[in-house]
């Protein structure tokens, strides 16, 4: 037996989400001069292969891995990590065996990166933020949104505004790679973005130069703080802390908009939610918006979708494990809500996010509106592997109640497509929010005030 730690992370994308941004922030490194391996670190590649090899092939959900032919994967690369000469190359044949199932949630985290996950109580690992939500369009670094009361809100920075230069690194020639390496992977936006995300972050107190192409096309340079995240700061097993928040607004005069950032934390958000749906039950409409929302506990969606379903024994989809299959069943309400509902998603909405966005789309219950999500709707565990690296490895698939099919690799598609763009942003306008609320007006015949009040946290 090996000395793994464990990480279980039920119906949740945090961890890929995490494994995602360190593997964009390291591809895009210079190469550094690596010492030869011995032959102890030999062996213990050879038996952290041996070690993914045997898991996928005993804990896949699907134990014909999809007609692929494990046992000649196998015997087409474990000589080539034998003959590994360095840590990158042994890395690379590992990366690329769990490659050939083309699926997200399957990920070798080096093992400088998985120290940073067994080491949960460091303080600032999660790194400070300085308030900038970035989308990439068209290999463009974008400010989506800034954060109220943010460093990057107190030096005037705008939605819109193309980042160009984080430290000394230039964005556009990095996220051209990073585009090509991912171009055809539904999860290639999250990737971008969290590429992005990672080189903002940083210790709480440090500060980081970002050069700006401003709305009249001047460059901005800036020295941003990193200050804590906005949030409760939340720790869920091994993983480093996550920082969850919720927002909770009337807006376009009678229009309940709920957003929050992660399905976790669920004595929190559930509470914020229940209580925002109680008050929004005169509303002309409710927005929900799960962008940029990278997942969580399965069961919280099942937990909110019963305030807009009342139909009795409908299922959102259904989970598949190897050896059962767990079935997610709205539990309605005493009181459900019954007007339009619009749910917001994007690239970056993965997982849990998306099994509530496709359920209520497959019941007919709500329109989704954006672009299409990530595709990333496996559970996973990551644990550690003979060699020091951390191996995540799915165990879980989610399938639609509707159409019978998974959401891996494809997502849920919108039914009205919305993405941001450089002019709509530097206008002040959120083009899947304006297409949402335009939807529920359509609905209700109602008319739109022109100012939308801002979320405000709870």
């Amino acid at each position: 037996m090996y000395p793994h730690q464990r990480i279980r992370t039920p119906l949740v994308t945090v961890a890929c989400l995490l494994a995602l941004a360190i593997s964009a922030g390291s591809a895009t490194k210079p190469q550094e001069q690596e010492p030869p391996l011995d032959e102890t670190a030999q062996q213990l590649n050879l038996e952290s292969f041996d070690y993914v090899w045997t898991t996928i092939r005993d804990k896949h959900f699907d134990p014909e891995l999809g007609g692929l032919d494990w046992p000649a994967v196998r015997d087409e690369l474990r000589p080539q990590i034998a003959a590994a000469a360095t840590m990158p190359e042994a890395r690379a044949v590992l990366r690329e065996m769990i490659s050939r199932l083309d699926q997200s949630h399957l990920s070798i985290i080096p093992a400088e990166a998985y120290e940073m996950l067994e080491q949960p109580a460091v303080e600032g690992w999660v790194g400070g933020v300085t308030g900038i939500d970035a989308r990439v369009v068209d290999q463009r670094a974008l400010v989506r949104a800034v954060t109220p009361d943010s460093p990057a809100a107190a030096a005037g920075v705008r939605p819109g505004w193309e980042i160009l230069r984080i430290g000394d690194e230039d964005l556009v020639p990095k996220l051209e790679v990073l585009a090509r390496e991912f171009d055809g992977k539904t999860w290639k936006d999250a990737v971008l973005a969290g590429a992005v995300a990672s080189r903002l972050r940083g210790p709480i107190g440090e500060s980081v130069a970002v050069a700006f192409l401003d709305g009249d096309g001047q460059t901005v340079e800036l020295e941003l703080d990193r200050v804590e995240p906005r949030g409760r700061k939340v720790q869920f097993g091994h993983l480093p802390p996550v920082y969850v928040w919720v927002d909770v607004a009337r807006i376009d005069d009678n229009v309940g908009y709920i957003a929050f950032n992660h399905f976790l934390d669920p004595n929190h958000v559930m509470q914020a939610f229940n209580e925002a749906m109680e008050s929004f039950m005169d509303a002309d409409g409710v927005v929900i918006d799960v962008r940029g929302n990278g997942g969580g506990l399965g069961y919280m969606a099942m937990g909110m979708t019963g305030w807009l379903i009342a139909e009795k024994h409908l299922h959102l989809g259904t989970v598949f494990i190897r050896d059962h299959e767990l079935k997610m069943l709205v539990n309605p309400r005493a009181r459900t809500y019954a007007g339009p509902v619009a749910v917001l998603v994007d690239g970056s909405s993965a997982s849990a996010s998306e099994f509530f966005a496709a359920g209520l789309q497959d019941t007919g219950r709500a329109s989704i509106v954006g672009s299409p999500t990530t595709g990333a709707a496996l559970g996973s565990i990551i644990e550690k592997l003979p060699n020091g690296d951390g191996f995540q490895y799915v165990f879980s698939n989610y399938v639609s109640e509707k159409t019978g099919k998974s959401l891996e690799g494809v997502g849920v598609i919108p039914d009205i497509r919305a993405v941001p763009t450089r002019e709509a942003l530097l206008r002040g306008e959120d083009p899947a929010l304006a297409a949402a609320l335009a939807w529920i007006r359509d609905q209700t015949q109602g008319s739109r005030r022109e100012n939308i009040v801002q979320p405000t946290t709870m």
